[in-house]
């Protein structure tokens, strides 16, 4: 005859206190479960599964065997996971890193800097970066001070290009600030220029092709004629001499 064991929601309900013991255990099992199934959790159950085996059926050793060879095996890849996030985190410090954080609302936000120490808590990984911490999950990019620099001018500029109005509303009072940002442009380097997104770029030609338009050159000192003198009557050709 099997051993039959009431169940109800999923729970053991026994009136013994193995019974009750088991349920407790169960539970902790299942709500930890919930993050993944470690190493404590795995055990309970293999216990359970031990505790409530049918006496006249029981389970081959050849199957106890095999679970706690599997058991083995988890232990040891969480334990080389650790090892390795450990190890990869302490590699970061000093080193300039992008890392993408999403916030409660969903929203994913950039966050760009020097990984200045690195903190364990709970067994998480944190990263310190501009004085805030920031879980190693959200880690993006590991780059050098070219790669870095040249990102922040890039973001920087696309900064400055958000703040200018769009083509159909410049006005000839915007022109000071379009060669502002042109300027800005060409004084980066072809591998920072390579950073620039082509829709800020593609802006700033349409906001300098309607300035030329509005006040009829495009703002820079290539449009003075060079023969005219500085009180403003032009120099008489050779001819004319």
């Amino acid at each position: 005859m099997a051993l039959m064991i009431p169940v109800e929601n999923g729970e053991v309900v026994d009136g013994s206190a193995s019974a009750s013991s088991a349920s407790s255990s169960s539970s902790k099992a299942s709500e930890k479960s919930t993050s993944g199934l470690d190493k404590e959790a795995f055990l309970q159950l293999l216990v359970a599964q031990m505790q409530y085996q049918d006496p006249l059926e029981p389970m081959d050793n050849t199957e106890y065997i095999s679970q706690l060879a599997t058991f083995s095996q988890l232990e040891a890849t969480q334990n080389l996971q650790d090892t390795i996030s450990k190890g990869m985190a302490n590699s970061l410090v000093g080193q300039y890193v992008i890392l993408n954080v999403t916030d409660k609302l969903g929203n994913v936000n950039t966050i760009a800097g020097k990984v200045d120490y690195v903190m364990y808590e709970n067994g998480e990984v944190f990263l310190a970066v501009n004085d805030g911490l920031y879980s190693l999950e959200d880690l993006d990019t590991v780059a050098d001070s070219a790669y870095f620099e040249a990102f922040e001018m890039a973001n920087a500029f696309s900064a400055m290009i958000a703040k200018l109005p769009s083509a159909g509303m410049v006005t000839a009072q915007d022109a000071d600030a379009v060669k502002n940002a042109r300027e800005v442009y060409d004084a980066m380097t072809p591998y920072q220029q390579g950073f620039v997104s082509k829709k800020d770029l593609e802006k700033l030609e349409e906001l300098e092709k309607k300035i030329k338009e509005l006040t009829g050159s495009s703002g820079t000192d290539d449009d003075t004629d060079e023969t005219e003198k500085p009180d403003g009557t032009e120099s008489p050709d050779e001819d004319e001499k």
